[in-house]
């Protein structure tokens, strides 16, 4: 059967395997063909010179969000999803995010209607906890979950939001037995409001010294804490933005363990360093988040670990804030480092600040960076076939790169609501000029042409990430714990 709605013609299509010249021919909004020669569409794109890649999957974005201080982001999801569409993402996993009082279902429903009136790419859901009551943690998440939205995001810090050792197995038990992963935001809490009160007392306030209160060693010792939760439980989990060489090694020693444990980092901790928050005044605000950035040492490791499969993909964080009273100044032009917001904007930079560090000068391969961009978190939250791949049969979310374009990041140069680029000055090499969404064009010639409301929410089955080892702890095996069934 023939009749394609669409072929891209004469591109050098990149997969996780290889990179091949074919055709890809679009029916009905999915990949209908591959090949060569293949026969002629109702419409057609002409990719020589060009690389056909699968859309980004972007796993980590704070999108309309209240924050865990109170404050909303910069972005909605008209204005985020714009800018990754931009930045050749073409799928994207936010946070449906509760607070302390909040009924999970409910905001759920909220965040849904967001998406449903601005996002122009397809979205899913993390579901953050921060109130696992027994409604939360024995009606709505389980039910959420089953109507699948299969990752849950947890914090080990921050006073609004961070869940108690117990209240993190609590949720860590319903995901198991439920089929979710579990995200963490894992830093040692306690370090951290130790030290930054110690530094505000002694009149250390500027932006720099946020990243020296989030000690190294912070996030060392709280993945060691939830990856043991991990080992007892038999629960997968993934850790977000790993930022140390020493926070990789952890990981690497877990998963030589045999424990089921993921982790990503973001091209902050790979392009960034604590030097950049060292600037007059505020201004190195527009560099803060959590954790921070640390030293160029740091972001070999990450790559290495990245080479190596020991961190398995690389999302944005976005979490944006405007450099005015609305976002990073919020606390007055006197506020001391406590008083800032913390995040940086990342969906449309991600994408060519990595295709220009791994391809364009050579760190990596077109292979590796569709694996950490696209593949592997389609795989690992549950979207994979369908997303993260050019495969007949998965929706045709494709990214058209031309590889020889050089662009001067520019504080102006972004499609968000942010305001400022905190890669601005970098040139880049590779950009996506024609993205597709589900074979809709949805980017060409600079110009948006889809329109707001038009990305579809992406419902997920259990992964194989997802699934425990089967390996139990002593303490669960009946064999071995005097009879007592605890799972």
């Amino acid at each position: 059967m023939t009749g394609y709605d669409l072929v891209i013609r004469g591109g050098n299509v990149v997969t996780t395997e290889g990179v091949t010249s074919m055709d890809v021919a679009v029916r009905d909004g999915t990949i209908a063909a591959l090949g060569k020669g293949l026969p002629d569409g109702r419409h057609e794109i002409d990719a020589s010179d060009r690389f056909v890649l699968p859309g980004g999957v972007d796993a980590h974005c704070h999108i309309e969000q209240l924050s865990g201080g109170g404050l909303m982001n910069a972005d909605t999801f008209e204005t985020a999803t714009r800018s990754a569409a931009f930045g050749g993402t073409t799928t994207v996993i936010s946070f449906a995010a509760q607070h302390r009082g909040d009924r999970l279902r409910k905001v759920v429903e909220e965040y849904s209607r967001l998406a449903e009136r601005g996002a122009v790419t397809d979205y899913a859901f993390h579901l953050w906890i921060s109130d696992p009551t027994p409604q939360t943690l024995e009606q709505d998440l389980p039910q959420l979950i089953e109507a699948g939205h299969r990752s849950i995001k947890i914090f080990m810090t921050y006073d609004r939001v961070r869940l108690l050792d117990e209240q993190v197995l609590d949720v860590m038990m319903v995901a198991r037995k439920h089929g979710a992963l579990v995200c963490a935001h894992a830093e040692n809490h306690g370090m951290i409001k130790w030290m930054a009160d110690r530094l505000v007392s002694r009149g250390y306030l500027a932006p720099k010294y946020h990243g020296v209160s989030h000690p190294r060693v912070c996030e060392i010792e709280a993945f060691e804490r939830l990856i043991r939760f991990s080992q007892l439980l038999d629960q997968p989990i993934m850790l977000f933005h790993v930022s140390t060489a020493e926070g990789a090694a952890v990981i690497r020693r877990a998963r030589g363990e045999g424990i089921k444990v993921f982790a990503e980092t973001c091209p902050q901790y790979l392009f960034l360093t604590a030097s950049d928050l060292d600037r007059p005044g505020l201004e190195g605000a527009k560099w803060m988040c959590s954790p921070p950035p640390r030293s160029t040492a740091d972001q070999d490791a990450l790559w290495r670990s990245l080479e190596l499969g020991d961190l398995q993909l690389v999302s944005s964080d976005h979490a944006p804030y405007r450099y005015d009273a609305t976002g990073k100044l919020s606390g007055g032009s006197e506020a001391n480092f406590k008083q800032i917001a913390n995040g940086l904007p990342g969906l449309e930079t991600r994408l060519p600040l990595l295709f220009n560090a791994m391809v364009s000068e050579g760190r990596s391969s077109l292979e590796k960076f569709v694996d950490l961009t696209a593949t592997a978190p389609a795989k690992l939250y549950g979207l994979h076939p369908q997303k993260g791949a050019i495969r007949v049969g998965a929706d045709a979310d494709v990214a058209i790169w031309d590889p020889d374009r050089v662009v001067d990041m520019t504080d102006d140069g972004l499609h968000d609501n942010v305001g400022y680029n905190p890669y601005a000055g970098k040139k880049i090499k590779g950009w996506p000029e024609t993205v597709l969404r589900r074979g809709e064009v949805i980017i060409s010639d600079g110009r948006l042409q889809a329109s707001p409301g038009s990305g579809r929410l992406q419902l997920r089955k259990v992964a194989p990430s997802m699934r425990p080892t089967g390996t139990l702890s002593p303490e669960f095996d009946p064999a071995s714990n005097f009879g007592a069934h605890l799972l």
